[in-house]
This record gives C-alpha cells, structure tokens and sequence, in this order.
C-alpha cells in the first residue's frame, strides 16, 4: 500500500474579530422588537455558547446591517479568494514546496456560491500547474474538511509521489438571516466564525508527517432534514434539528468501532482526538462518550474558544494544533467529523 502523509496544515483568519461580550450589544439592538423573554433567552444562548472570539469577513455593523444575498455572496467570492490563498502560501511556506509541485487541489466550501470554484481562482493567483487535477467540494458542511483528507487520501494512494493540497475556506456569517427568528438562527449565530486552513498532503518516499492509516464515511439514513442550508431569496438559510447531539449518541459505537476494527485498532490504542467542535453540545455529547473511555477533546473545545465553528475549516484547526505538537512515533489519531446527510467522516493516523 502506498504511503500517504499529512505533511503540514496552515490557517488563515479574517480581518475583523470580536469577543462574544463585544458582539451582546448588536444582538440585543437588532432583537429589540422581540419578546423580552425571547430577547434574554438568547442573549444566554450567546454566553453559553463555549465561544469566547470569532473572526468574520464583515464587520458587525455590516453583519447586522440589512445586506442581499447578492450582497453578500460578493462580498463571501471577494474574500475567500484572498483567505485561500493566503493559507495556501502559508502551508507551501511552511512545508518549503513550489506551488508548482502540487498535483491536486481541493477546494472546500459551503457558505457561499461562486462559479467557478475557488481552485480555479488560486491556480491563476500562485501559478499552479496547467495539468493539476482539480475537485470543489460544496455541499457537505462541517464534515467536508475530512472529506477533502479522503479525496486526498484516495487520489494519493493510487500516484505514488505526487502530492496534493486541500483548501477549505467558510464564511458563515455570510449566511446570517437577519429576518429569521427560528432557534436554529440564533444558535448558528452564537457559534460560527469565519476561518480558511490549507492541508498539504503527500505520496512520496520521503515525506514527513502522519500517516493515513485508513479513513471512511458513515452515512445515516433518513436523516437529510437533520442540517443543512434552505436556498431564499434572502441567501443561505440555517437548518440545525435539535436532534443532532442526541442522534451522534445513539449511532456512536457504529460510527467508531467498526471502523477502528476495520484497520486492526481500536479506542484503546487510540491516543489523541482530533474532533471537529460542531458546537457546545456535541462537544459535551462527544466528551461523554469519549470520557468513557478514557479520552480527552481538549483540543477540540480550545478550537471552539478560540475560533468557533468555521464549518469544514474548523477540524483542519484542531489538526494544525496537532501537528504542531512534539508526539511520539507510533501513537494513533482519530479524526472525525459530522456534517450535512447526516453522515460522519473518520480518518485514522499513524505517527
């Protein structure tokens, strides 16, 4: 079997950031019609939200301001050009490749509609190579960051010595309903941020870095109303069923032991998490299990602090996390992701 690496990650972050605390005020102003009760129940959903800072490719007041979806969608194709590329520069920087050594790209993103898709974009911005095989992953959500690594990860193992780099950029701001009161609104609104990461991945001899040592999908069935986007004419509506913690629970020992089996490991040997924070609830849903077994997400919940919920970017943030830490050879990492179908997406690493 071909040997496939994750070689490096690098992150790339918005111009305009705010604290939580610094956002209560917009949201207190743009409720002040609703119900007093309604207005403080999710003033409260904010402040629980395990989010202390979020990053955006809008200012508040832009945000909050009453923006179209053409509006908006220009602004989400103007700067996620700029934040794909900037991760990509960032990664070829750190692993010391050309751009013109890449033989894949994958662009990854969810929150926003652009033809063509931001592959096309960086080919011209950093001289990529005219034959490079290209792929836009759109559609999938929060689990799309693993669904880049899979794609990857299969186009690699079958060419040796190429390598391939996945780009996932998301603006979820970009989606914020202004007119849309339903608990699904305000709770994507309480913990998504904006956020682009760059993965380089490689099949070659020499390269450093983890191993991919196996990596599936789950799918679950009748589940497609569980997350999602509804299409209106004002932009990107949020679909989020309460449901959703609870559903990961039921279906977790499917999701993860079969899977470990599968590739001759299991939980035990399993030595770090690298878990997309989906948000306070899964992360307390996942803890739970996790802790079970002994395990710890910190990471996952640092991510989610500092950053929250950038979709598909967000795990590849945990990952950097990782690979910027000194581990031990041999030890095993379990990523994994849920995501819109309802479906999750694991890959398993090898020091």
């Amino acid at each position: 079997m071909n040997n496939v690496r994750i070689v490096t990650a690098a992150k790339a972050l918005p111009n305009f950031s705010r604290e939580t605390k610094d956002i209560l005020p917009f949201v207190q102003n743009w409720l002040k019609d609703q119900d007093s009760r309604f207005q403080r129940k999710v003033l409260k959903i904010f402040e629980g939200a395990a989010v202390n800072k979020r990053y955006s490719i809008m200012s508040p007041e832009a945000v909050f301001g009453v923006t179209s979806f053409e509006e908006k969608n220009n602004v989400y194709i103007r700067e996620i050009k700029k934040l794909g590329k900037k991760a990509m520069e960032k990664a070829l920087l750190k692993s010391e490749w050309q751009p013109e050594s890449l033989d894949y790209i994958i662009t990854v993103s969810c929150t926003g509609i652009m033809i063509p898709s931001l592959d096309a974009y960086l080919i011209n911005d950093l001289n990529l190579r005219q034959d490079i095989v290209r792929l836009p992953v759109t559609e999938m959500g929060c689990a799309a960051g693993i669904s880049g690594l899979i794609y990857a990860s299969n186009f690699l193992r079958s060419n040796p010595e190429k390598r391939a780099a996945i780009v996932a950029v998301e603006s979820p701001t970009a989606t914020f309903q202004l007119n849309d009161f339903s608990m699904a609104n305000m709770v994507s609104a309480a913990i998504f941020g904006d956020g682009a990461s760059c993965v380089l991945l490689s099949s070659e001899k020499e390269a450093k870095g983890p191993k991919i040592v196996g990596e599936g999908m789950y799918h679950f069935y009748n589940a497609t109303h569980m997350m999602g986007f509804d299409l209106t004419n004002s932009g990107l509506k949020m679909i989020l069923d309460p449901m959703v913690p609870q559903t990961i629970a039921e279906h977790f020992p499917k999701i993860i032991h079969p899977f470990l089996k599968r590739f001759n490991s299991s939980i035990e040997e399993v030595d770090h998490l690298i878990f997309h924070p989906g948000g306070k609830k899964i992360v307390e849903t996942i803890e739970g299990l996790f802790g079970e077994l002994g395990k710890n997400i910190d990471d996952t919940r640092e991510t989610l602090c500092l950053y929250g919920n950038m979709s598909s970017a967000t795990v590849l943030y945990v990952l950097e996390r990782f690979l910027d830490k000194p581990i031990p050879k041999s030890d095993q990492g379990l990523m994994l992701s849920f995501g819109p179908g309802f479906s999750a997406q694991r890959i398993l690493l090898e020091w």
